[in-house]
Parts: C-alpha cells; sequence; structure tokens
C-alpha cells in the first residue's frame, strides 16, 4: 500500500536524544559544517538499487555474542538510500495528494503505538507525524514549491536528517519495510556463529582510519571541514582511490557497505512499553569504537539530525 506524504504543520524537533557517552552526544547533535564552494564529486561505481540477500539461521548477536535465529532469509539494500533515491520517492508520493507549500515539515499517516502507561513511556497515537523538514540546513533536499531536488552534489550520499517516520514510510512506499535490529546486525556480523567468526566490524575485529567514515577517519571531505566532515558517497570504502586518498574495501560478508559509520541507521523494532527507536552502525560523528556492529543507539521517531539515515530489507522475491 503506498503511503502518501504530504507538507503541513510545523513540528518541533525531538531533544530527547539517548547516546553512548556526552562526548558522542555533542558531536551527533551538532549541526553539519557547510562547504565554502562545491564539495567533491566522487564516483565509488557501487550501484544504490543492488540488493543482497541474507540467509536465515543462527548468528552471534550482540557484544556477548547470544545466539539467534533468524527465521527466513531476506534481503538489504547494499547501500543506504541515498538523497537522489528520496527525492525521487516525494516525487511520486505527493504527486496525487494535497501539499501546503508554505508550511513545514514534510509529515505522514501513522497509525499509533500501542501504549502501557510505564514511567517515562510517551504515547504516539495515530496521526500526522514528521518525516523531514525542508529548507533544513542539515539535509540535503531542496523543494520549490513543486518538485523535490538534491543540493548539488549530494546525489549519491546518504539522506540525513529523516525522522524514523519518514524512514519507514520511504520503505514501505515500495513494498519493503525497516530491518529489524537482528536482521540488520546479521547483514552486518556475517554467517553462523558455528565458523567462528565472531568479527566486531563488519570486515574483522580492527578499523583503519580508511576503512569507514567516522570522527577524524581523515577522509577527503575532512579537509575543509575538520573532524566531523561530512557524509561520503555511499558504497566509498570500496577500495577505489580518489583524489590519492585510498580506501580500504570495507563491504559486510554479505556485500552490504557503510555498515560501519557515515550515518546512523534506523531500525524498525517497535519495542513493548517504549516509545524509542533503536539505530545502528555508528556515524561519521562518533569514534570508530562506536562503529562496532552490536553498537546501538536511540531516540525518539521524530528526531531528524545530520548523522542519521536509513535502509530498507525486503522479503526474498519481493521486488
Amino acid at each position: 500500500m503506498k503511503h502518501h506524504t504530504v507538507i503541513a504543520s510545523e513540528a518541533k524537533q525531538s531533544p530527547r536524544w539517548i547516546i553512548f557517552s556526552l562526548v558522542a552526544l555533542l558531536l551527533a547533535s551538532c549541526s553539519s559544517a557547510q562547504w565554502s564552494g562545491a564539495i567533491p564529486r566522487y564516483d565509488t561505481g557501487i550501484d544504490p538499487e543492488t540488493w543482497a540477500q541474507i540467509p536465515a539461521g543462527d548468528f552471534a548477536m550482540g557484544q556477548h555474542d547470544v545466539i539467534t535465529k533468524i527465521e527466513k532469509p531476506y534481503e538489504m539494500m547494499i547501500t543506504l538510500v541515498t538523497n537522489a533515491q528520496y527525492a525521487r520517492y516525494l516525487n511520486k508520493a505527493t504527486a496525487d495528494a494535497p501539499v501546503k507549500i508554505a508550511n513545514n515539515p514534510i509529515v505522514g499517516a501513522y497509525p499509533g503505538d500501542k501504549f502501557s502507561g510505564k514511567r517515562h513511556e510517551k504515547k504516539i497515537e495515530a496521526g500526522d507525524y514528521p518525516h523531514l523538514v525542508t529548507g533544513n540546513p542539515d539535509g540535503r533536499l531542496a523543494y520549490d514549491g513543486k518538485f523535490f531536488a538534491v543540493k548539488p552534489g549530494y546525489e549519491n550520499h546518504p539522506v540525513v536528517a529523516i525522522t524514523w517516520f519518514g524512514a519507514k514510510a520511504y520503505c514501505e512506499f515500495y513494498g519493503w519495510r525497516l530491518p529489524s535490529e537482528a536482521e540488520w546486525e546479521k547483514a552486518a556480523r556475517g554467517p553462523s556463529p558455528n565458523s567462528g567468526d565472531k568479527r566486531a566490524y563488519p570486515w574483522g575485529n580492527e578499523i583503519a582510519l580508511n576503512q569507514a567514515n567516522f570522527y577524524a577517519s581523515r577522509d577527503p571531505f575532512e579537509k575543509e571541514l575538520g573532524a566531523q566532515g561530512d557524509t561520503t558517497p555511499v558504497g566509498f570504502y570500496n577500495g577505489k582511490t580518489y583524489d590519492g586518498y585510498k580506501t580500504l574495501d570495507a563491504p559486510s560478508p554479505y556485500g552490504l557497505y557503510d555498515m560501519a559509520g557515515n550515518v546512523w541507521q534506523w531500525t524498525g523494532d517497535v519495542y513493548p512499553q517504549q516509545h524509542y527507536r533503536y539505530m545502528r552502525g555508528g556515524s561519521k560523528g562518533v569514534y570508530e569504537y562506536n562503529l562496532r556492529v552490536w553498537t546501538r543507539n536511540s531516540a525518539e521517531p521524530d528526531f531528524y539530525g545530520p548523522s542519521t539515515g536509513f535502509r530498507c530489507a525486503r522479503d526474498v522475491g519481493k521486488k
């Protein structure tokens, strides 16, 4: 079922942002730096329309290697959703829906969560919720009153400043879904624990500066913007050399890129007795130890920021 997105009344960015440490909190929540000129353009050669199949079966989940079973095979995007893909979706989703040009943010309907009234739990009722804010300096999408377009140079970068509602709506528009935390971690970590491979990162147990986009990783986008840098194009860390900067090929065992660093990735679980949603993978704004496959982050579902994006999952054979 297609999910129509409209522009409606202004909503406030959520201030509640649970994270591992005060340093990570400050890094993740500050606004992204702006370029003084054109941003570097790199063709990674990785196709964001490609999917990888992940088999059913057991794997070691979490820091303590809890054996977890995936009941059936599934597929996941090999890259994060790009700005170009999200702009294309918005132009399709709003084609036959009423649009209020003058107001913000973009919102869409959500059926609500089951509410148990537990301490600190926030009620999320059925209604319209924000997906993204047009004109947000942390975002990479522009709206001219008729069409959504990508800020030049960011076409193949991951879309950011998208709420959990906005990520979920994108996936469901195409008949897909956000991956569960277990699906995400198996896709990042790899095969059965019987193989003896209980890797900390998608490629192994060590991390190099040119293997992922994280804080002070010295990638080309940090030359002008400083240690926090900017997003890198999806699939950037694939062994290619860009303007003299040689990357290491860093896919997960199933061929997924950016499963560590670049931007946090929303997952789809809605857990009982809480309203927070969980993210995986780390980002350009955190240190390398926060890129380990078991690391979790969480926020209210209307949170958006310069280091938050997503990718989709789907059942095998679902196109």
